[in-house]
């Protein structure tokens, strides 16, 4: 890759590394902490149906305040890398801390004080690092092509966060467990505060290697406190920030109710938690194909359509699923068809992440105003909000249909409708995305040009002033 605007390949890769400990974090919190709050510690379903919106209506104060502190941060190190390194330090301690029981009595009032606590201080402390790091990608480049770039390395390193909780997590929960059986061994609490505590140390060492390589560029940094009434007023301008946030939180919610419940499924359906690293394998494989698809169509295709492709995707992927898994309860075919979605899944997040910027520059061509940091904590408060419908729809399900973590066989119900919550209503969730992008979003064409030329525009005669 030739350098351009001081960035270089190196500078690329060692961005993307900081998205491997982001995900690791990510990736425990979403995909099994809810396994590991009703099969280890017991917790009843309608108690995390309650803790998850609260924490929601916190994070909608938080992830906004946090993205205004950034923008509005100014020192040796640059605006973003001080915050990558506070945030990912203490999202650290807290990963930790979630999946170890300090020796708190189960079903006490205690423990769900802990649980509480700490539920809501991963969010904050998630946000003080995500919001900072996906920020920067504005500030690379003012070239589309480039933030295409760098967002699908970003991508495929957070990728590779997510295989290696995904691949990883269900043998490291065995081989790092001291349960008195292999029953126990898998779901034991040991095994999971351990897998915790690797991956914590691994967030801090990626994040260090991410500060260390990375430069911002294309630096605004604005002066403004925090208020209400300007996040309001950022939003209300930006109505493509609006519209983003709703197709890709039911999008994104989508993917992780499969994520989420994955780990149900094949424990508790297949009978074998250890299935889900090859699922995830076959997952990964379509991941890095997924990957090439926008390269090679941004060559001929608008954004728009690329987009549309990728949410096609995903939902012929997830229509074959249902009929390998659940219906014919054939693995191998199962695991071949998520090759097909996790294609779509892949491009479909590189996709956002770029969206995202081009947002940005949008918010600054409709109000002469640029809030890289402000908009991007959108991002982090979707994914939240898309956790939270997979929270509703997850516990909901497990309430609902009599599962009890402890029993040793769940019920038919139970089992049908882990079934349905993993392959079923994923596929749904994004055809009600595909119908709400395709309809609203507007960013494409003549408009981007347009918003493209005024930013550089912009940045040209800033630069020159500055001269």
């Amino acid at each position: 890759m030739k350098k351009n605007n001081g960035n270089s390949l190196a500078r690329y890769i060692g961005y993307g590394i900081g998205a491997v400990g982001l995900d690791l974090s990510y990736g425990l919190f979403y995909s099994y902490l809810s396994k590991y709050l009703t099969d280890v510690l017991l917790m009843p379903a309608a108690f995390l149906l309650i803790l998850t919106p609260i924490a929601r209506i916190w994070d909608g104060i938080n992830d906004p305040m946090m993205g205004v502190i950034v923008d509005s941060t100014k020192t040796r190190m640059g605006k973003y890398r001080p915050w990558i390194l506070i945030g990912t330090f203490c999202n650290a301690v807290v990963l930790a801390m979630m999946f170890t029981n300090p020796g708190i009595r189960l079903g006490s009032v205690g423990m769900f004080v802990y649980v509480a606590v700490m539920y809501v201080l991963w969010g904050m402390t998630n946000t003080m690092a995500d919001i900072p790091y996906w920020s920067m990608v504005p500030s690379f480049t003012n070239d589309p092509s480039e933030r295409n770039t760098v967002s699908t390395i970003a991508r495929t390193f957070s990728g590779i966060g997510q295989g290696i909780i995904t691949i990883c997590t269900p043998y490291a929960l065995v081989l790092l467990g001291t349960g008195a059986n292999e029953a126990e061994k898998k779901i034991s609490a040991q095994g999971f505060s351990r897998w915790a505590i690797i991956c914590a140390v691994l967030l801090v060492m990626f994040a260090v290697i991410c500060v260390s390589v990375t430069k911002e560029r294309h630096v605004v940094y604005n002066k403004e406190k925090f208020s209400f009434r300007k996040l309001f007023d950022v939003v209300k301008s930006n109505d493509q920030l609006v519209v983003f946030m709703i197709f890709a939180m039911l999008s994104n919610a989508g993917w992780y109710l499969t994520s989420g419940v994955g780990a149900y499924y094949f424990e508790d359906v297949e009978g074998d938690i250890t299935k889900q690293s090859t699922f995830a394998i076959f997952g990964a494989v379509g991941s890095f194909l997924g990957l090439f698809v926008i390269p090679i169509m941004s060559k001929k295709y608008t954004r728009r359509t690329i987009y549309r492709f990728c949410l096609i995707m995903v939902i012929v992927g997830y229509l074959i699923m249902i009929l390998c898994g659940p219906v014919l309860h054939q693995t191998m075919l199962l695991n071949i068809a998520y090759i097909i979605a996790s294609i779509g899944i892949a491009s479909m997040f590189v996709n956002q992440t770029v969206m995202l910027a081009d947002i940005v520059d949008y918010g600054e061509y409709k109000t002469g105003k640029r809030s890289e940091s402000t908009t991007f904590s959108m991002k982090g408060f979707l994914q939240k909000m898309a956790y939270t419908l997979q929270t509703i729809i997850l516990f909901s399900g497990l309430g609902l249909s009599g599962y009890e973590g402890e029993a040793e066989t769940p019920t038919a119900l139970s089992q049908n409708t882990i079934s349905v919550m993993t392959f079923v209503i994923p596929p749904i969730l994004v055809l009600i995305s595909f119908l709400a992008f395709s309809k609203k979003y507007k960013l494409y064409g003549e408009l981007a040009d347009k918003v493209h030329a005024f930013v550089d525009a912009r940045q040209a005669n800033m630069e020159k002033e500055a001269n």
